[in-house]
Parts: C-alpha cells; structure tokens; sequence
C-alpha cells in the first residue's frame, strides 16, 4: 500500500525542477524570516500597548488576511503564482519598515495591515506555484518532501537567527524589523529568478488560460462550484482549521504569555522558540516517519488531538516542563503541515482554480484565529489562561470525530469515486507514456478515508 509520504522510486530530478524547488526553498525561507517574532509583544508593550491593543490588532490582522484571501487567490489564478509571489515580497519588505518608522498603536496596526496583504498575495500561490511547477516538470511525487524541505530550512534559519534577536535589540532597539525587511527583499530576488511555467504559469492548463479571460466574480464563482461539488475537498479544508489555529495562536499569540506565566524572563523567549523551531524543522523534513498504518487524513485528525493534548498539558509543569511540551507541539505541528498541505493540493480537481481555492482554505483558517485571537485577548485580560487552554483541547477533541462521521454521512461514496479517479489518473498516464514512479502518488484506502484525484 503505497502512502502519501512515500518518496519516488526514480529520485532524478530535471534541472528545471531542481531550480524550482532550490527557490522555493529560498523564497519560503526568506520571505518568513520575521526576526521580530520572539519579541513583538514585548516590543509592543515597551511602545505602551495595552495587552487589549495588541490582541485587537491581531483579531483584526485575522481578519484583514480573510478579506484579502480570496482577490490574491483569484489574481494569483489569473496573472501568475509567480507574479503574486513578487508582489508578496514587495509589501512585506514596506510592511516591516513602518514599526521603524511609527513604533505606536496606528503604526504597529498598518504594519500587520500590510503583512496580512503581503501574506494573502502568497499564501495560495507559493504552494500553487511549487506544485504546478514540479506538476510541469514531471516531478509531482517530490511535491510532498518538497514542501517539507522548504518548511523545515526555513526553521532552521530561525533557529540561528532568533537567539541573536535579544543582544542585536541591545544595540539597535529596531534592528528585528529592519533585518525582517531585508529578508522579505531578498525573497523577492528568488521571486525574479523563478522560472516561467509552461502550463500557464498556474498548472491549470487551457482551463485556466480561459478563466483569465473571465471576470473575478466568475473565478471566485468557480472556486465555489468545485468546493460545492467536491465535500472531500471542503472536509480537508475544515479539518485544516485545528492544526492552523492550535499552531498559530500557540506560537504567536500565546507562546510568550504563558512562558511569563511560568516565570521564564523575556531574555530567554528566543531561545525557547530556537528550541521548539529545531523540533519542527526536524519532523518538518520526515512526515515519512509517520506509520503508513493509517492514512494521511487521519493522522492530521490524530495530530490535531496531540496538540491540543500538549498545549493544555503547559498548565499543570513547571518551567522545563513547559518548554519540554512547547517542543512536542512543535514537533507535532511539524509533522501535520506538509501532510496537510499535499492533501489539500491532491484534492484540488484538474483544471480548477488551485491558487483561489488555496485562498479559500486560508479564509477558513484565519476567520477561526480572528475569532480565536479576541477570545485569547479576553481571557488573558480576565487571568484566565488555564481555561482557555483546556477548552482549546476539549473543544478541538470533540470535534475531530464529528467531522470524520459528518464526511461519511454527507460524501459516503466518496472514497470509491476517488479511488476510481486515481486509478483513471495513473492510466492515463501510463497510456502516455509516463515513468510510473513519476506519477502522482496515490492515497491509501483504509479507515474509510479516501485517495486523492
């Protein structure tokens, strides 16, 4: 039985694809590399924010990245992945300057203003583009390690450069936001350098080249049509939320509030992160370690449960207990993200608006943060962080398994169809000529969770 993590059996590579994989791997490391991270909510209060500030800015970050989601999905589909990408980068690099230049309420709110546009312009169309090229290159089964590689060097840069954050604010107070726009410039070089895609520069092929000629509604309208006739697709997305927003509101919103809680100095807030930064990197790189057992989408559900599990768990340590199950988090997040996200791109039918629907997924995502994130605020405010842990956990393991049962009541032929379809995919394949181990690579069917088109 052949898993989703399965690595090809022919590793070649063309020069093309190794070129597009080595750039995405730059552009995904640079692009990310916010130096300011470990410290922005510190920095914000040194600026004299009150914590109700800085969680409103984030509630409205949130949703500001929903409202811009699904334009940039939709110009992504119709002017190039590649196109967005540069556009991406130049925001960011302007998004991290304007701290420097307006350390105050309104200056810090245009700043996650703008990292929400430059972030909606990349969201879907960084992995569009990285699948669509290898896609184009005859490469889809590197698509997975991919993903995983690019996420995990991209860590790795943060590992070395986090813990270098507290003496450099000694030096210069600003220099996170400066070096962070330095970075998000040099993601726009690898942006130029990417190569043009042949299939449209989006992979959709003549479909998509005839989208371009639509208009923005009709675009958005097919994104819709697909998930409305696709509850595979719509359920991957769902299921998505909990590893977003666990991850997200842990490691940005709520990683130094509870490390203060437990009496860890801001000093070593960077150095916490570096560590947790190492698990995820390493689990990043290797979802293959994880059992071929069970399938892909039940292990994101199982992953979902374990952080969860771990986030709650900081309540009842001490200090190196705490960082210990940070670390676990951040392992498990490592291990979802990638599964995860060829999951979603496998589940994206031919010919449909991958970069719109990619869009749609982070609309999903960022609307339960923006609702996660003023819940967080309110309970910081209310001293009431040990709650609002433990019905993060209780709520995210209840809802695991009423989303597994509501899929096989809504779509219960959908495994069929799909395992149909897979098998369809590979004899076309076949019948033109196409190595077998270059195709894409098929889901396993157990558990009742379906394969992939």
């Amino acid at each position: 039985m052949t898993a989703v993590w399965r690595r090809s059996a022919d590793p070649a590579l063309t020069p093309a694809a190794r070129r597009i994989i080595r750039l995405n791997n730059g552009f995904q490391l640079l692009f990310n590399l916010l130096w300011w991270m470990p410290v922005f909510y510190a920095y914000q209060r040194a600026a004299g924010l009150s914590d109700g500030q800085i969680f409103g800015i984030q509630s409205i970050y949130y949703v500001a990245f929903c409202l811009f989601e699904i334009p940039t999905g939709v110009v992504a589909d119709r002017v190039g992945a590649r196109n967005c990408l540069r556009a991406g980068a130049v925001v960011m690099t302007a998004a991290n300057m304007v701290p420097v230049l307006t350390p105050s309420y309104t200056g810090f709110l245009v700043h996650f203003l703008a990292i929400a546009a430059g972030r909606s312009l990349t969201s879907g169309a960084a992995s569009a583009c990285l699948y669509d090229g290898l896609h184009a290159e005859g490469a889809d089964a590197h698509y997975l390690r991919a993903e995983g590689t690019a996420r995990a060097l991209g860590l790795a840069a943060k590992v070395v450069c986090w813990p270098l954050v507290g003496p450099l604010m000694a030096v210069a107070h600003q220099s996170p936001y400066v070096l962070s726009a330095a970075s998000a410039a040099g993601s726009l070089g690898c942006a130029l350098a990417l190569p043009r895609i042949a299939a449209g520069d989006t992979g959709a092929g003549a479909g998509t080249r005839g989208r371009r000629r639509g208009t923005l509604l009709r675009d958005t309208g097919a994104a819709l049509r697909t998930l409305r006739s696709s509850p595979w697709l719509a359920f991957l997305m769902v299921q998505g939320v909990a590893v977003f927003t666990l991850s997200r509101i842990c490691q940005v919103n709520l990683f130094q509030p509870v490390l203060l809680e437990h009496g860890i100095a801001e000093s070593g807030h960077g150095t916490v992160l570096a560590a947790m930064t190492v698990a995820e990197a390493v689990t990043s790189a290797r979802p293959q370690w994880l059992s071929r057992r069970l399938s892909p989408a039940v292990w994101v559900s199982l992953l979902s449960v374990a952080l969860a599990a771990a986030l709650a768990g900081t309540i009842a340590g001490g200090p190196w207990a705490v960082v210990g199950l940070l670390c676990a988090f951040a392992a498990i997040t490592g291990f979802a993200y990638p599964v995860q996200r060829k999951l979603i791109n496998d589940a994206i039918p031919k010919g449909a608006p991958r970069a719109t629907l990619l869009s749609v997924e982070s609309i999903v995502d960022r609307g339960v943060c923006a609702l996660a994130a003023v819940a967080a605020g309110a309970y910081l405010a209310a001293g009431r962080l040990d709650a609002l842990l433990w019905q993060s956990a209780a709520v995210t393991c209840v809802l695991m398994p009423v989303l597994h049962l509501a899929l096989r009541r809504v779509a219960p032929g959908a495994p069929g169809r799909a395992a149909r379809g897979a098998r369809g995919a590979g004899t076309a394949s076949a019948a033109a000529g196409t190595r077998p181990e270059e195709e894409p690579v098929a889901l396993p069917v157990d558990e009742g969770v379906a394969p992939h088109p």
